[in-house]
């Protein structure tokens, strides 16, 4: 029988700014505002990393606006503060250290410490759902790309692909033992084969009891749901529970160049209306297997998130079955995340932290997708609005 459930109203904008204060309201429509604005979006990102490199004295106007919106702190003990009141409205937090890029195996080591510290942080919180990481940076990207292409390792690189794994097994270890989940992110499809063969690996070896690894899949490429096909078939052949996170994906105009560049044919979708149509499947897909597959819905997209929460309704999951789970980015989409956990549905936060200067690239993203997805800045804006009026209107 399908469980009685009431919709997410997306549309109740009381629900979604409840956490946030009159003043921190203000400030994020005014750097939506901002973001909106394509020149700045194409242009301040790259003065702003060109100005943080040669040491000018701009890490306090970045800390203020974009980092401010989308980060949780430079260290995770700031993340605190930010977990505590998301919690307080039944939103959850996953803890995403965001340096990425590391060069040497010094650094590889040093983000593998502290993502560990994020998973032990999280086995001591009610407030944190999962952590996240991504293998560039654990691993070197050169010896990732390199492996895709199929080519012989030199000893020495070999030596590193063995740390490479050491450090993945660590951290899965470690996730296993405080139950707090580790999501391996999505990166270039020039690289993500052989994420996706590690990130199996450890899921293999450790999501036997319980899915303490979550692969993810980005739905913007065209061959992404034949994969999630073949991989929930061989996750039930080698007898482990699969944990996958759900997007659409961050990459576009990176991955259209590159195959533009070198002459290859583009592994992204053709149209949007292509990309959602594969996503709203997974989703399918995923429920239909929902005894053997833990889902993350990673995405802010509001069609299919209510997809997915009347996937769950059909087949009598209720909101809060520990096999589902809604994700979407701080500072984002809180119409969403917020209404989501109203109802019950597990809903979470990215929480993304570090230093400023180190999470540049992950910024940069974040205004670059704001500006790149259809209406998402002006959607967010338009919100923001609503609510700044509601509230005039009930003083």
């Amino acid at each position: 029988m399908p469980v009685a459930t009431v919709s997410p109203d997306f549309n109740n904008t009381e629900l979604a700014f409840k956490a946030k204060s009159q003043a921190r309201l203000l400030r994020t429509y005014w750097i939506y505002k901002l973001i909106d604005n394509p020149f700045l979006t194409k242009v301040g990102p790259p003065m702003l990393s060109a100005a943080l490199r040669m040491g000018l004295p701009v890490q306090g106007l970045v800390r203020d606006t974009l980092f401010e919106v989308f980060c949780g702190g430079e260290s995770l003990p700031e993340t605190a503060a930010t977990s505590r009141y998301l919690h307080a409205y039944g939103v959850k937090t996953i803890l995403d250290y965001s340096v990425e890029g590391e060069k040497n195996e010094a650094g590889f080591d040093a983000t593998c410490q502290e993502i560990e510290a994020t998973l032990l942080h999280g086995g001591q919180m009610d407030e944190v759902a999962f952590s996240a990481c991504k293998l560039t940076g654990l691993a070197s990207f050169d010896l990732m790309e390199k492996m895709q292409r199929g080519e012989a390792l030199s000893p020495d690189e070999q030596v590193s692909l063995d740390r490479v794994r050491a450090r993945l097994d660590r951290l899965a270890s470690t996730a296993a033992a405080q139950r707090t989940p580790l999501f391996i992110d999505a990166e270039e499809s020039w690289i993500q084969d052989t994420i996706d063969m590690l990130a199996e690996e450890v899921m293999a070896r450790y999501n036997t009891q319980f899915p303490c690894v979550y692969t993810t899949v980005q739905l913007y490429r065209h061959d992404r749901l034949a994969y999630l096909e073949n991989l929930i078939r061989r996750s039930r052949e080698q007898g482990y529970i699969l944990g996958v996170k759900l997007v659409r994906g961050a990459y576009l105009e990176r991955e259209n160049d590159r195959a533009a560049q070198l002459g290859y044919p583009t592994p992204m979708q053709p149209d949007k209306d292509s990309t959602d149509r594969d996503y709203d499947a997974a989703l399918r897909l995923c429920v239909e297997h929902i005894d053997h597959v833990a889902i993350c819905a990673g995405t802010h997209n509001e069609a299919s998130s209510l997809y997915l929460t009347q996937l769950m309704a059909d087949r009598g999951l209720p909101p809060d079955h520990p096999h589902v789970w809604f994700a979407q980015l701080l500072g984002m989409s809180d119409h969403i995340s917020f209404n989501l956990a109203h109802h019950g549905y597990q809903a979470a936060k990215y929480l993304p932290y570090g230093p400023v200067k180190a999470v540049m690239p992950y910024l940069i993203r974040r205004a670059n997708e704001n500006t790149s997805i259809a209406g998402q800045s002006s959607r967010e804006m338009e919100l923001l609005s609503r609510e700044l009026r509601r509230r005039q209107r009930t003083r």
